[in-house]
């Protein structure tokens, strides 16, 4: 399936009958063309509701991220892109918010069969969110203007911003088209040229968003996209001399390894957004309880809890714990574990079978170290290993490892806590810092205890505010720098002073 999808399927045979006719890219993306790796070497790309592999996807090496990069830098040079008219550039990038709000039932579904996700979320927040993301980028590419500084009158400061060259962009495998859209839309937007690699078990949307592009009328060579494992091409991209700015999504651990790559190349600009241990503060003056169990659930259980701002850490004034949790339990065992393609579920597979072991794990210790109230581990009967049961642990210990280390799965670890600032304590004693949720009828608490927590984004009486209009990005260990908004596009340009001293 290479054109626009007609109609939208309402059940899962309509999905699955839909899918059966997906052509799946498997080549990597170069210079405006579908190449095969220089060593002509594939991995297998697995559906982890089935286990069943999808497609043999070109594996990129060193030699492949090269030649992506040599395309980006003579694109960059050449200058078609990177010195275009706001207004063109504008125009190709709504052209592919357009061409991807077409193909939304293709997507989607590369998305949920390399990834799991319900297609329920992909069709619904994933898709049209990237869409919308390239869109809100396209408008602002003519509505950045630069700066005039204060001189005497016989000099003129003009300050520009300019693109900074070739960008590598690095994205995880839990929302596999959206991260990349949030690095692509102000990368491009800003006139740079991109080699982006996918996560190695979710690359398929991001090699359809390529093609996407050159449709759309992106240069060949502003836009490469190379699937490879981190340890080869991620690290290629790491160490490349010519790469301007690397940009990632993912692990704290491969965070740190980027950082190391850049010191030991070119010094390039490092953005990172790492892990997550978010906290969920709920006082005993939340009035609706009812309205904080769903959005707990949320919190933790949306995308199967691979979320790296996922409120994996329930922290509740003691006085309503019972109560809240009583709620939250009820929720949690009404979510239907099952096929990501049937409309019906409401939470599918993990992104595989090794991801799935190290949060069973992880639940194994919790069973050990806390009081299970709900699920712990694998799914029996499921058609594959990938199936984790919704978790909840209480009594957890501070210290225990489910409290202190990313799950990145469906469990949820509760703390009681006795006053404001034994909570504001708790939730801040993290290495990360990426976002945290306060549900409290009183705003003058909510503002103070938003101010004294320290994450990216605090949400008040919601959990997981997010907009393309609002900066995303954490403190500590979750990183530095900002997706979305326009300060994402701080990360892509350098500030130029062109200094006229005219008499």
């Amino acid at each position: 399936m290479s054109g626009p999808v007609a109609g939208t399927e309402t059940d899962a045979a309509g999905w699955h009958a839909r899918a059966e006719q997906l052509a799946f890219p498997t080549e990597a993306f170069v210079d405006g063309r579908e190449v095969s790796s220089v060593e002509g070497t594939t991995r297998p790309t697995v559906d982890p509701a089935t286990g069943r592999v999808l497609a043999h996807v070109a594996e990129c090496g060193d030699k492949d991220v090269d030649a992506a990069v040599r395309a980006a830098r003579a694109a960059f040079e050449r200058g078609d892109w990177s010195r275009a008219h706001p207004r063109e550039r504008k125009a190709v990038l709504l052209r592919l918010a357009s061409l991807v709000e077409a193909h939304t039932a293709e997507l989607a579904l590369l998305d949920s069969l390399d990834a799991g996700k319900l297609i329920s979320d992909t069709t619904a927040i994933d898709v049209p969110g990237s869409a919308a993301i390239l869109a809100w980028y396209a408008e602002s590419v003519d509505k950045v203007y630069g700066e005039v500084a204060p001189t005497a009158p016989t000099d003129l400061a003009l300050i520009s911003r300019e693109p900074l060259g070739v960008v590598g962009a690095v994205v995880p495998w839990n929302y596999p088209l959206e991260m990349a859209v949030w690095k692509l839309a102000p990368a491009l937007a800003a006139g740079n040229s991109v080699v982006l690699k996918p996560a190695e078990e979710s690359p398929l949307s991001a090699l359809r968003l390529a093609r996407l592009a050159s449709e759309a009328g992106l240069p060949d060579g502003v836009l490469n996209v190379v699937p490879g494992d981190g340890p080869t091409a991620g690290r290629a991209l790491g160490l490349h001399p010519d790469v301007d700015v690397l940009t990632f999504t993912g692990s704290t651990a491969v965070g740190k390894l980027f950082l190391t790559y850049a010191g030991q190349s070119n010094m390039k600009q490092v953005w990172l957004e790492c892990g997550g241990k978010s906290a969920n503060v709920v006082f005993a003056d939340t009035a609706d309880l009812d309205a904080a169990a769903d959005g707990v659930c949320a919190g933790i259980f949306t995308n199967q809890g691979q979320v790296c701002s996922a409120n994996s850490r329930l922290l509740v004034e003691r006085t309503v714990k019972d109560a809240l949790l009583e709620r939250v339990v009820e929720r949690a065992r009404a979510i239907v574990v099952g096929d990501p393609l049937d409309p019906r579920t409401t939470m599918g597979p993990l992104v595989s079978a090794e991801h799935a072991d190290r949060v069973v794990d992880l639940v194994e210790s919790g069973a050990a170290e806390s009081r299970t109230v709900l699920g712990g581990g694998g799914v029996a009967g499921a058609p594959s290993t990938c199936f984790v049961q919704p978790t909840i642990f209480d009594d957890v210990p501070y210290d225990a490892r489910i409290a202190r280390e990313e799950v990145f799965g469906p469990v949820l670890a509760v703390f009681a806590f006795d006053d404001e600032d034994e909570a504001v304590r708790a939730a801040n004693d993290t290495p990360y810092g990426l976002a945290a949720s306060v549900w409290s009828d009183s705003l003058s608490r909510a503002h103070r205890v938003a101010r004294r927590l320290r994450a990216g984004t605090v949400s008040v009486n919601t959990v997981d505010a997010l907009d393309v209009t609002t900066p995303f990005g954490g403190f500590g260990q979750s990183g530095f720098g900002r997706d979305l908004s326009l300060h994402a596009l701080d990360k892509f340009t350098a500030l130029k002073t062109t200094w006229v001293a005219h008499g």
